[in-house]
């Protein structure tokens, strides 16, 4: 509901409920709406493909799922490498729709019949930081508008710095251990 009031009209596009896989699909003409597709009605779900699309520019969004190639669960370590590279952004923006909205975040290499995540602790600490960077700076406008409507449709906006607080110390404790960010 927030995510269509605020964006159905400006960018004909709407958030919908979909099956197994996520996906995002643009316009099928001039009076089409695009589509962001969740999995099965997952919060989380739908919060990590707003994020995709908050981020995804105006040639993107032409495209089926942004003209990204994805590969699968089930990666090779050189193939999760690039996962985690460009998942640093999105799931960043996730997280603090998340913190806005009172859901528990949780951050995903996606590569669990493969060779797992190729450096977990670093991919942690990146997501923070840039996480944290966009809460200092501000997210990008599409975000930005869209946390603020979570904080103030949830009420969380006198609690955000706590909870950014507590869930980094969660999310990358390795950050913390010694009382100072850690070098990557």
């Amino acid at each position: 509901m927030l995510f269509n009031d605020l964006f159905r009209e400006a960018y004909r596009t709407v958030l919908v409920k979909g099956s197994d896989e996520p996906e995002f699909l643009p316009a099928g003409g001039p009076e089409g709406l695009a589509r962001v597709v969740f999995a099965h009605g997952y919060y989380a779900s739908a919060l990590h493909e707003i994020s995709h699309w908050c981020i995804a520019g105006e040639h993107r969004r032409t495209l089926h799922d942004y003209g990204y190639w994805y590969c699968p669960d089930g990666r090779t370590l050189q193939q999760q490498l690039a996962f985690e590279q460009v998942e640093v952004k999105p799931q960043a923006i996730e997280w603090l729709f998340s913190i806005a909205a009172g859901f528990r975040f949780h951050i995903s290499v996606d590569n669990l019949s493969g060779a797992g995540a190729a450096n977990e602790a670093r991919f942690r600490q990146n997501v923070r930081d840039r996480a944290g960077a966009y809460l200092e700076r501000g997210l990008p406008p599409r975000a930005q508008s869209f946390f603020e409507s979570l904080a103030t449709f949830y009420g969380s906006g006198a609690t955000l710095e706590a909870r950014w607080q507590e869930d980094a110390r969660r999310i990358a404790p390795d950050h913390y251990a010694s009382g100072h960010p850690q070098e990557n």
